[in-house]
């Protein structure tokens, strides 16, 4: 479903991302992990098809986002990291913006976004303007209104950022849902436990490469440790700063 092949990114002579080679197959859902400045959300931007890539190319169901920009954006949901929001819009208004923009309209619309607005525990707050919704109630909004589209692949940094544990919890459930489904989740995050507890695969990225990438069982098996995914992930990142 997701393959990147030589995947870089350079920057002012400096390299963001390196040469980096995956396959994820269809109702997987895979980690995507690192500390801080080792090209995670280049990555996921250049697969969102907001950056281009210096070298290499991403297929998305067999299609390549570079010559194909359109079609592969219409498979794809994006979450960022840090998602920008009408807030002068109220819930509703802003998932009916959203589904405009991919074509969608009439009674499927209202149905969607009426359906998304229940699963992500806001239909009470359809009407409220966004500005007055927490934080994590904006989050929810954002995760809803990428998948408005029913897209096969939804791409994500940082999903439980500003959630509570409440949230947290739907949200996971939401997206093991999906995979079982069929969707392919490729989700960046910090939180280790959230990676260990959902994803299929993971890999683990240093300074632009991929430095390790598997299971949670394989990983530990690479890094020679067993227990957490926090374990095995500082033993293999030590020393690599």
């Amino acid at each position: 479903m997701i393959a990147l092949e030589n995947l870089t990114k350079v920057y002012s002579g400096i390299t963001a991302v390196d040469d980096l080679n995956l396959r994820i197959s269809e109702g997987t859902i895979f980690g995507f992990i690192g500390p801080n400045g080792a090209g995670k959300t280049t990555t996921i931007k250049m697969m969102a098809g907001i950056l281009k890539p210096t070298r290499g190319r991403i297929l998305i169901n067999g299609l390549d986002i570079a010559r194909e920009p359109s079609r592969v954006k219409m498979m794809i949901g994006f979450i960022p990291d840090r998602p920008f929001l009408y807030e002068k819009l109220s819930g509703k208004e802003f998932l009916r913006f959203k589904g405009g923009l991919y074509g969608i309209t009439g009674d499927v619309l209202d149905e969607r976004i009426d359906r998304l607005l229940e699963t992500f525990e806001l239909t009470q707050w359809a009407d409220e303007l966004i500005e007055a919704y927490s934080h994590g109630m904006k989050q929810r909004l954002v995760i809803a209104s990428a998948m408005i589209h029913e897209p096969k692949v939804i791409i994500v940094d940082e999903p439980m950022v500003g959630l509570d544990p409440k949230g947290a919890k739907l949200v996971k459930d939401i997206f093991i849902e999906l995979a079982r489904s069929g969707s392919t989740v490729f989700m960046s995050t910090h939180t280790l436990t959230l990676a260990q507890e959902v994803c299929g695969e993971v890999a683990i990225v240093n300074r632009g490469r991929i430095v390790a990438s598997g299971t949670s069982e394989e990983l530990g098996r690479q890094a020679g440790v067993t227990g957490s995914l926090e374990r095995i992930f500082l033993k293999i990142t030590e020393g690599m700063e």
